[in-house]
C-alpha cells in the first residue's frame, strides 16, 4: 500500500490499515444481536454512520476522508461495499423505500431507456371502402 503524507488537520486516528481493519471488523460483529437454535444470526442493520461512530469520527465525511488515503482506502471501500450490499440485498423486502434512498446516495440512479428508433415501425395501410360498391 502506498503512504499519503497527511497534511494539516488531526493526525490519523489508526496507525495503519490492520488497526482500522480490526475496529470495522468489530462495527459488524456489534451488530450481532442474537443468533437462533440453526445457528441464523439476528442482527441490527449496519449503516455508513453507524460504522463512523463506532469508528470514533466525528462525522461519517471521516469515512470518505479515509478512503482518499491510500493508506486506508482498501479498508474503507470494502466496509462501504458490504454496506451498501445489505441495502442491495434489502430492495427484496416488502418496503424496500429506505433501501432506494440510502442506493441513491451512494450513486445508484433509476433509469428508463426507450428505443427512439423508428425505422423498424410497422406501416399500417388503411382502406376506405364505400357503400357504394
Amino acid at each position: 500500500m502506498g503512504s499519503v503524507k497527511d497534511v494539516g488537520g488531526q493526525p490519523p486516528k489508526y496507525k495503519d490499515e490492520e488497526e482500522l481493519q480490526n475496529k470495522i471488523d468489530s462495527y459488524f460483529k456489534s451488530l450481532v444481536i442474537s443468533t437462533d437454535e440453526s445457528g441464523n444470526e439476528m442482527c441490527k442493520p449496519a449503516t455508513i454512520c453507524g460504522l463512523a461512530y463506532h469508528l470514533g469520527f466525528e462525522s461519517r465525511q471521516s469515512i470518505y476522508d479515509y478512503k482518499k488515503n491510500d493508506r486506508y482506502s482498501y479498508a474503507i471501500k470494502r466496509a462501504l461495499l458490504f454496506i451498501e450490499s445489505l441495502y442491495e440485498e434489502g430492495l427484496q423486502g416488502r418496503s424496500p423505500a429506505g433501501c432506494i434512498f440510502a442506493l441513491k446516495n451512494r450513486g445508484w440512479t433509476d433509469k428508463q431507456e426507450l428505443d427512439h428508433n423508428f425505422k423498424n415501425t410497422p406501416k399500417f395501410i388503411i382502406e376506405l371502402a364505400s357503400d357504394e360498391e
